[in-house]
């Protein structure tokens, strides 16, 4: 890959200090974009995320994807700073493990929480930035998803249901926003990190002998689908990707 081909591109994670939002970050930065990645509260892990990135102008802000406050505040600090907006990577998010068959542990309250993180928010983030990812001329949204999505299994069901719904907002914001603005959902399945509380590398190492490429997904695997998304699939929009090695088969 050219390390200029997204020179003078801006690109917002949501969701970047950490897991599959820092792994894009050094991505694009290594592809040439400056890159802006957001943290929930704890910012020397949002610091850490964009140190040592090459290029300039690379910064890490605080905003919380449920209050909308925060991603206003954002986006006028991006069009301040930088003046621009080009990509935004919707990978903010969270989960907590609940059994099928425990509907008595998903409460009210729980579900409108994962909807607010996992949905609203999202929606909310691509509303703040419209305008900015419209006037690039070449405006991208990758929104992350989940294979739970697809199957309904998954750390919860309101966390799956959330996921699909986070599908059918891809499909009907590339419809909307085109042709200013592409929009992409890359889902994957399993993952080597510990954003799903309680899966550890045990579980994973036995997850692992029943997927086909017989590995769970690094967060790199998920950043070059992301990336890629601005540097190859150029002509698509409204498509999901599955990153799952096989796993859905």
């Amino acid at each position: 890959m050219s390390a200029s081909r997204l020179s003078g591109k801006v690109a917002v994670i949501l969701g970047g200090s950490g897991g599959i939002g820092a792994a894009s970050a050094r991505l694009f930065a290594a592809e040439g974009a400056t890159v802006v990645v957001t943290y929930r509260s704890d910012k020397a892990a949002g610091e850490k995320a964009i140190a040592g990135l090459p290029g300039s102008g690379h910064f890490a802000a605080s905003a919380t994807v449920e209050d909308t406050v925060t991603l206003t505040a954002l986006a006028a600090e991006v069009e301040r700073r930088l003046g621009r907006c080009d990509i935004l990577v919707n990978s903010a998010g969270y989960t907590k493990p609940v059994a099928a068959g425990d509907f008595d542990a998903l409460t009210d309250d729980f579900i409108d929480e994962m909807f607010r993180v996992n949905w609203r928010g999202q929606f909310a983030a691509v509303r703040v930035f419209r305008k900015l990812l419209e006037a690039s001329g070449d405006g991208l949204i990758v929104n992350v998803s989940s294979l739970a999505a697809l199957t309904g299994q998954g750390s919860n069901i309101a966390y799956a249901a959330s996921k699909a719904g986070m599908d059918t907002l891809t499909k009907a914001l590339a419809r909307t926003l085109a042709p200013a603005v592409r929009v992409m959902s890359v889902s994957p399945g399993a993952v080597d990190t510990d954003f799903v509380p309680g899966r550890g590398p045990e579980q994973l190492a036995k997850l692992a002998p029943t997927i086909p490429l017989r590995r769970v997904a690094t967060v790199d695997d998920c950043a070059r689908a992301i990336v890629a998304c601005a540097t190859h699939l150029t002509y698509s929009t409204g498509s999901i990707i599955l990153l799952d090695g096989g796993r859905a088969l």
